[in-house]
C-alpha cells in the first residue's frame, strides 16, 4: 500500500487537477504568451493594420484598362526611408503618418515628407482617427497644426483621414452608427474650413458598413482611399461610383504599404493643385 512519508501532504485527484489547471492559466496569460491580449502603444496605429485580421489577403492586383500610378504610405515603424529606392522602382506618391488622436506625432515626419518630396514625389499628410478620444474639428485642428495642411505647390496631396479598426479597443470606438457618420463629418468639414480642401477618406468596406452603416454621406465631396489586399478592390462603400486609391497590399516592397492611384500621373497632378 502506499507509505505516507511525514511532511508531505496528501493529495486527492481534484487537488492536482486544481494545480494544473492554475498552472496553465499562469502560463497562458504570462507576458508574451499567445493567451495574452496585446493592446499596442497609443501612437503605434498605422494606416492599414487591422484590414489583413479582418477582410483575409488574396492575390495580386490584375491588369486594369486605366492607367494607374503607384504610391506608398508611411508612419514612424518604417524610420528613415529609401526614398531614391522607392521612386527608381516607379513610386510616385506617397502619404506619411502625421498625427494620431491629439496624443501623437511621427518623430520619422520630416525625414519621410520631405524626403519623399526631395525626390519628386507628389506627397500628403495622413491622421489615424480615434473617435473615442476627442471630437472630429479637435483632431482635425491637430492634424492640420501638425504637418496635415495643404499648399498650391502642384505637390502637395489633400490631408487624409485613416478611419478604420481601433487597434486598442472596440472595433467602432464605442460609438453608434450615426455618431460615427457625425464624427466623419466634423473632422472633414473642420479639415475643409481649415485648408480650403475635402479631406481624402481612407476606409474598407466593411468596418464603413459596420461601422457608419455604410453611410452615402460622403461619396460626392470626398475622395475615396479604399483598403482591400486582393485581386481588385471589390464592392466600394456607398455613395462613391469609384476609388481614388487602392491600398493593394502591405507587403510591398521596400515599405509595404503601396497603393495604386486610379489614373495617370497627370490626374495625380490635378488632385494635388486642386
Amino acid at each position: 500500500m502506499p507509505v505516507h512519508r511525514p511532511g508531505t501532504a496528501r493529495r486527492g485527484p481534484l487537488a492536482a487537477a486544481g494545480i494544473l489547471l492554475s498552472a496553465l492559466a499562469l502560463l497562458l496569460t504570462a507576458p508574451g504568451t499567445s493567451g495574452a491580449a496585446q493592446t499596442p502603444a497609443r501612437g503605434s496605429a498605422t494606416m492599414g493594420m487591422g484590414v489583413a485580421a479582418h477582410d483575409g489577403t488574396g492575390g495580386a492586383p490584375t491588369g486594369s484598362t486605366v492607367v494607374q500610378t503607384e504610391g506608398v504610405d508611411t508612419s514612424s515603424h518604417n524610420g528613415n526611408v529609401a526614398w531614391t529606392t522607392l521612386w527608381n522602382s516607379g513610386v510616385k506618391w506617397a502619404y506619411v503618418k502625421a498625427t494620431e488622436g491629439t496624443y501623437y506625432t511621427n518623430p520619422y515626419f520630416a525625414q519621410q515628407y520631405n524626403g519623399s518630396y526631395n525626390v519628386g514625389m507628389i506627397r500628403g499628410a495622413y491622421h489615424f482617427a480615434t473617435p473615442d478620444t476627442t471630437s472630429g474639428a479637435t483632431q482635425a485642428n491637430y492634424f492640420v497644426d501638425h504637418g496635415g495642411g495643404w499648399s498650391r505647390d502642384g505637390r502637395t496631396l489633400p490631408g487624409a483621414l485613416d478611419i478604420e479598426w481601433n487597434p486598442y479597443g472596440a472595433a467602432c470606438y464605442g460609438l453608434s452608427q450615426a455618431s460615427m457618420v457625425n464624427w466623419i463629418r466634423d473632422f472633414v468639414n473642420q479639415y475643409r474650413a481649415r485648408t480650403g480642401r475635402d479631406a481624402v477618406i481612407y476606409t474598407a468596406t466593411s468596418w464603413w458598413t459596420q461601422c457608419t452603416g455604410n453611410s452615402a454621406a460622403f461619396g460626392s465631396t470626398n475622395p475615396l482611399w479604399i483598403a482591400r489586399y486582393n485581386t481588385d478592390p471589390g464592392t466600394l462603400p456607398a455613395g462613391w461610383g469609384y476609388y481614388t486609391m487602392w491600398q493593394y497590399t502591405s507587403s510591398g516592397p521596400t515599405v509595404g504599404d503601396h497603393s495604386k492611384f486610379n489614373g495617370a500621373y497627370d490626374r495625380l497632378q490635378a488632385l494635388a493643385n486642386g
